[in-house]
C-alpha cells in the first residue's frame, strides 16, 4: 500500500510503499518524549518530496540515525540511517502518515533506554 506523509505545515512531504501492521514504541530518551511510532523499512521504499537540503536533521548517542525534522513547525515525520549489514533503512513516524488508524496498528515495545 502507499501512503502519503507530512510535517504538520506540511514543508517536508514524502510517500511510502509497504505493508503497515506493526510498529516499533522505543523508550529512549528521544522517541518516548516525542512519542514516536515507528515503522521500519527499507530506504528505497521512501520516495521524498521535499529535498532533504530543506530538513533539519538531528542525531544523538551513537550518532546513527539521522532524524529528519521541518525546520518551520518542528515535526520530525522520518528518520534515516543503516542496518548494521550497511543496507539503507527509513524509520517513519506513522503518525505523521494519512488515513492510518493507530488503534489497529501491533505495538512493539523496544527497550532503547537500555542503550
Amino acid at each position: 500500500m502507499r501512503y502519503h506523509g507530512s510535517c504538520h505545515c506540511g514543508r517536508v512531504a514524502f510517500d511510502v510503499e509497504g505493508e503497515l501492521g506493526q510498529v516499533l514504541e522505543c523508550n529512549c530518551s528521544h522517541c518516548s518524549r516525542k512519542g514516536y511510532l515507528l515503522w521500519f523499512l527499507p530506504r528505497d521504499r521512501l520516495e521524498l518530496a521535499t529535498p532533504e537540503d530543506a530538513m533539519g536533521s538531528y542525531t544523538f548517542n551513537k550518532h546513527v540515525i539521522q532524524h529528519r525534522f521541518c525546520p518551520q513547525c518542528g515535526c520530525a515525520p522520518f528518520a534515516l540511517g543503516t542496518k548494521p549489514d550497511g543496507t539503507p533503512v527509513a524509520a517513519i513516524n506513522v503518525r505523521c502518515l494519512e488515513g492510518v488508524e493507530l488503534a489497529t496498528l501491533q505495538r512493539v515495545p523496544v527497550d532503547g533506554r537500555s542503550y
